[in-house]
């Protein structure tokens, strides 16, 4: 994606990025890419890199506890070759699939703030302008959904999010809905593993 790497538009998470990779040089400290196949039909939007995962790693989802599900789950579904995802260049290859963050960079204390995410957000229509394939986003949480319908264009209010929930979409393609898969999320149970198999149950039927 031409300049991400380089992007220091959100001075906030620029310069906590810079403080990051003082502290910790051996890790990846700046924006994180999509990852997976380029001309995938589905596309997963995420909330933004973990601190020890993709911040870490350089990689979405790859190397934190909120990986765990989401790759056992693709894996499940044939979308991954492996069933884990522990470093970038664990050899992992992903079919029909491609993964991306409403936010590229790691936020303090995991939370973006509105600004940031608007800022970020051309990013994401870029990626859905320019990939045609994409039949189905699959949005991991309330601010991945209403990044999605920022990037389309779409008012906030044209469709509420909801755990399972299904969403055509004004240019044909279907917007699908899942808590997210982080730990807080899956060890109170929030969201179960059955619950997100269903998810990618209804988006295999789909596809």
């Amino acid at each position: 994606m031409q300049n991400l790497q380089r992007c220091t538009a959100c001075p906030r998470l620029a310069d906590f990025l810079a403080e990051v990779r003082t502290r910790r040089p051996d890790y990846h400290a700046r924006p994180v890419s999509p990852f997976g196949d380029p001309r995938a039909r589905l596309l997963i939007v995420g909330l933004a890199p973990g601190m020890h995962g993709a911040n870490r790693t350089g990689r979405p989802f790859t190397g934190d506890y909120a990986g765990i599900l989401l790759y056992e789950t693709l894996h499940r579904y044939g979308f991954a070759d492996h069933p884990e995802s522990v470093s970038a260049d664990d050899g992992l290859q992903l079919t029909d699939c491609r993964i991306t963050n409403a936010v590229k960079c790691l936020p303090p204390a995991n939370k973006p703030e509105p600004a940031e995410i608007r800022t970020c957000n051309h990013y994401l229509s870029d990626e859905l302008k320019d990939a045609s394939e994409i039949r189905a986003i699959l949005a991991l949480g309330l601010i991945a959904h209403k990044a999605v319908l920022t990037a389309l264009g779409l008012k906030q209010s044209a469709l509420a999010f909801g755990h399972g929930a299904r969403h055509p979409l004004p240019d044909g393609r279907l917007l699908f809905d899942s808590y997210h898969c982080s730990r807080y999320n899956t060890q109170t149970r929030r969201l179960t593993t059955a619950d997100f198999h269903d998810v990618f149950e209804a988006i295999r039927r789909e596809l």
